[in-house]
This record gives structure tokens, sequence and C-alpha cells, in this order.
């Protein structure tokens, strides 16, 4: 009899792990998503995150249901939307940067949070290390700080004796604040003053380019935020009224009119995100999954934006375009 219960308890423990795997893929899956921005803003990005999803075999209203909610550029409301998503009992939480995990993680310790292109999520106390993050949270960084150098180099190659550059940032994002040190320290080595133009809102964008024009900026470097992202259009419009060459980190922006965008592929970030929260629904930890850091870049040149501000750009910098905007 012993015998018999020992072999049924090994064959309990055998089956066990397939039965949890088949029950986590027949299980609707709750998914929260924060971000900073407002509804109107987020329709591309939740559209592509849908569709990386269907391209893993994911199916909205089958495998998951989306709760996403929008902080309408606000950031006050994400300590209440944050809150709000735990009490819904999500099963993962996807934040858009790395602010609104910081809000998550105050009201949660055990809800998988993955990020969707994060500025350091070292820097915001969100993991120890992008490596082994140890905790709740994983996904996809931006590696904002690491091409912060790289935007003033497109600009010095760029733009004929640049001594004045403007830094368009967001105080709120400890992320900003190590991206402008970097710059800082590259523009004392280079004899370049830097600017920093904080902005959170449409009337601070406004008056940030108000202090550009007094400072007598010559170009000027706009930071990751999702905020800003909302006001690409508006960006570039007061970039070219203003005769201010820009680089933006995101192609959208010289879509939109600016100058340059160079950084991570947003669509490969989105698709990497995608597949981070589809190897949780398979059974997968945040713990045990690395902090992906970008591969793929992209720089984009608005030829359009060149013209209208006099200026030509160096061959040396056109053949370093992976697209450009004529």
């Amino acid at each position: 009899m012993n015998r018999r219960h020992a072999a049924i308890s090994l064959l309990a423990l055998s089956i066990a792990p397939h039965f949890v795997k088949a029950q986590q893929r027949s299980k609707i899956w709750r998914v929260g998503f924060l971000t900073a921005s407002a509804k109107a803003d987020n329709v591309r990005l939740l559209d592509n995150f849908r569709g990386a999803l269907r391209e893993l075999g994911n199916v909205e209203g089958t495998t998951y249901v989306l709760e996403p909610r929008f902080g309408n550029a606000d950031l006050d409301q994400l300590t209440s939307l944050a809150a709000e998503l735990v009490r819904l009992k999500v099963d993962i939480i996807i934040s858009v940067a790395s602010r609104p995990a910081v809000e998550i993680r105050k009201a949660s310790t055990e809800i998988p949070i993955v990020l969707l292109s994060a500025g350091d999520p070292v820097g915001a106390g969100l993991v120890k290390n992008l490596g082994r993050p140890e905790g709740n949270v994983t996904g996809t960084s931006n590696s904002l700080t690491d091409i912060a150098p790289k935007h003033v180099e497109l600009l010095l190659d760029t733009v004929p004796k640049l001594s004045r550059l403007a830094v368009l940032m967001n105080p709120a994002y400890r992320s900003h604040r190590d991206a402008l040190k970097t710059i800082q320290a590259l523009g004392s080595r280079l004899n370049l003053q830097v600017l920093p133009i904080e902005a959170g809102s449409t009337e601070e964008i406004e008056r940030g380019f108000l202090a550009m024009a007094k400072h007598r900026a010559e170009a000027f470097i706009v930071v990751f935020d999702p905020i800003f992202d909302a006001r690409t259009k508006q960006i570039a419009e007061l970039a070219v009224k203003g005769r201010l060459p820009s680089v933006a980190y995101a192609s959208w922006y010289a879509d939109a009119g600016c100058l340059m965008s160079y950084g991570a592929d947003p669509r490969e970030i989105v698709r990497r995100t995608a597949a981070y929260v589809d190897r949780i629904f398979k059974g997968a930890t945040p713990a045990e999954l690395p902090i992906e850091q970008p591969t793929k870049f992209e720089l984009v040149i608005n030829l359009r934006t060149a013209k209208a501000l006099g200026l030509k750009i160096p061959q040396s910098v056109l053949l370093r375009a992976n697209r450009v905007i004529e």
C-alpha cells in the first residue's frame, strides 16, 4: 500500500507542472496598462501592442483583456490610477516608462510589472540590476542616458559653431535628470553651454521655447517623455518657428517636422515588451527575466525641415541615416 501511495505521489508530482501550464494557457489574463499621457495619444501604441501580442498567438478577449488607464499629462493621477489597477486584481501591469511603475510598486510588490521603454529602471529604484531584477519588475529599457551623447554628436556635426544647447526635459523623471547630467558633463568638455528647459504640460512646453529664445539657444534635444510624445507636432512647429534644429529619440518627431531623431526602434521595443508579457502568460516570473536593452537603433533626418532652417546636412551625417524625409 505504501508503494502504491508513493507511486501515485510521484505521478501527481510529474503531472502538476503540466497541469499548471495548461491552466495558464486557458486562463484569460487581465492586463493593466498605465501611462502618464492621454488616451488619444496612445492609440497607435496600443494598436501596435495588441498586434505584437497577436503575432505571439494572444487574442484580446480570448487570451487576455486589457485594462488601460491614462494620466492625461497629470503625474499626480498616476498614484490613484495605479491603486485602481491593483484593486481590480489585474494579473500584469504594463508601465509606459518608469514613472508609472514607481507608483504601481507603492501599491503592490507582487503584481508583475512589465516596463515598456523605461529610461533608467535602476536609477528609478525599480530594480537593483538589469540582468537580475530580483523582484516584480521586468521589461524593456530605451537606454535613454546612453544615447544622449549621440544626440549631442549629431547636433555638433550638423549645426556649425554650436555653443548653446537646450535640453527639453521633465524633472519629474529620474532618467531625465540623469540624461541631463550626461549632456552637461559632455558639454563641459566641449565648451558647450547646456540649458535645461523643464516642462511637463502644453503650457510649460510653450514657455520652454520662450526660455530657449531668451537664452539664445542654438539647438535643442528632446528627452523621452510620453507627455512630449503627445505634443510632437507642437514641439516641431515651435522648433521651426524659433529656427531651432532639434534631435529627439523617436522617428515620429522627425515625421512631425523636427530636424532629426535617433534612438531605439520603437516598434522593436513594443514587440520585445509583448514577448515579455507572453512569457509571463506561459509561467515565467519577472525575477527571472532580465530587463532588455535595445539593440536596434535608427536615425531619421527631415530634409524639408533642414531647408526651412537654412541648414545643409553634412554628407557624413546623411550616410548614417536609416531614413531621409524629402
